[in-house]
């Protein structure tokens, strides 16, 4: 059965089940640039009049209205482009409240009926509504997730270096694809002698070993822009370790679009492909450099030999630093004293690996990102 989670996500898929997700959704996209005259909400779907299929009539070739469901994410882009709350927009929805919804939408879309703006759709398959991914701006120059993947991996391969796609998750908002680099590979004693595996019960210092790579983003429905960050995978547990402080950014925001369908022309593609391979290419001669990786393990090491004395006293300072739930606390605190190590570094630890339990692709994403501050943040509170 075909759901809208099963055509707008992935967790832990491979390059090739990324790809063919990906261009599938290339093949059904129906991207419009609309006045709110032309928008409507009718029981809880969106309406868009002139983009449905032709109808033959006595007067000509006429379309016709589009129907499109509304994910989480387009109803939040209704929220913030119509001023909208978006916890009691949600809460009509949730609770089936639709005539409500309906109207509140309409009115205000009534209020500038000349206001113009870009929905991000998927058409339907066999008379099926489409699914309405995105509700925002004019002036929003989308990226494609496939596009993004086709670039970045030429990129590496104009780099000249051999590299592992070793992980691809795909949600409603974002792509996240993991590189690693068994060709750039350090050791990290210090960071990993006292630490012992949440999953297999294998000791850091018997296999110190981590390796050089990165995570590119990105967003093709207003979540953030395309980014680039290096990260350090450990290889005795898969925990990942990303330097949010050296990303690679490029911002998803261009000139107005015109009204009707937004099809790219082939140079306006090109040129937005080719900088997003030159990044990928200085993104490899950056951070897949021994020299880099050498460095990084250095400022890590520096600050993760900090003992920890009073455990729970400094979670629940680290947790409230960083506004982790208290889910996430609770699994943060098991992780820490399973891995045995009582120090900054294992804050660090228990934080990315808590983050591998997560099925929730972007809040896991999010918790890896902080653990390097609260390693430091562990520091800090002993003093």
């Amino acid at each position: 059965m075909t759901t809208v989670e099963s055509v707008l996500t992935r967790r832990n898929a491979t390059l090739r089940d990324m790809a063919e997700l990906l261009q599938s959704q290339h093949d059904a996209k129906l991207d419009v640039v609309v006045p709110a005259r032309d928008l409507r909400m009718v029981g809880g779907r969106l309406a868009i009049d002139g983009i449905g299929e032709p109808t033959i009539t006595l007067d000509g070739v006429t379309s016709s209205t589009g129907i499109f469901v509304p994910t989480a994410t387009c109803d939040g882009g209704f929220a913030d482009k119509l001023g909208i709350p978006v916890k009691y927009l949600r809460r009509m929805r949730d609770t089936g409240h639709l005539d409500l919804l309906d109207h509140n939408i309409n009115e205000w879309l009534a209020e500038a009926p000349n206001k113009r703006f870009l929905a991000r759709n998927l058409r339907g398959v066999d008379g099926a509504p489409g699914i309405s991914r995105a509700f925002l701006s004019e002036n929003y120059r989308f990226v494609d997730n496939l596009d993004v993947l086709t670039a970045v991996l030429e990129g590496i391969r104009l780099a000249g270096v051999h590299v592992d796609v070793s992980q691809c998750d795909l949600t409603e908002t974002r792509m996240y694809v993991k590189i690693r680099c068994p060709e750039i590979f350090a050791y990290a004693p210090a960071l990993l002698r006292n630490y012992t595996s949440p999953f297999t019960g294998n000791r850091g210092a018997d296999n110190p070993v981590v390796f050089a790579g990165f995570v590119f983003s990105n967003s093709e429905v207003g979540h953030g822009s395309f980014s680039i960050t290096p990260r350090i995978t450990v290889e005795v547990c898969d925990n990942g370790m990303t330097f949010t402080q050296d990303v690679m950014r490029e911002v998803h925001l261009g000139g107005k679009l015109a009204d009707g369908v937004v099809r790219w022309s082939a140079d306006t593609q090109a040129a937005a492909l080719d900088v997003l391979v030159k990044q990928a290419r200085d993104a490899v001669n950056t951070f897949l450099n021994p020299a880099y990786l050498k460095a990084k393990i250095a400022e890590v090491e520096a600050e993760a030999g900090v003992r920890v004395r009073e455990v729970m006293e400094t979670l629940t300072y680290v947790g409230k630093q960083l506004r982790f739930t208290e889910a996430e606390r609770a699994v943060i605190l098991d992780h820490f004293f399973d891995a045995g190590d009582r120090t900054s570094g294992g804050v660090l630890h228990a934080v990315t690996s808590a983050a591998q339990t997560i099925t929730d692709a972007d809040q896991a994403y999010e918790l890896e990102r902080q653990g390097i501050p609260a390693m430091r943040h562990a520091a800090a509170f002993q003093r």
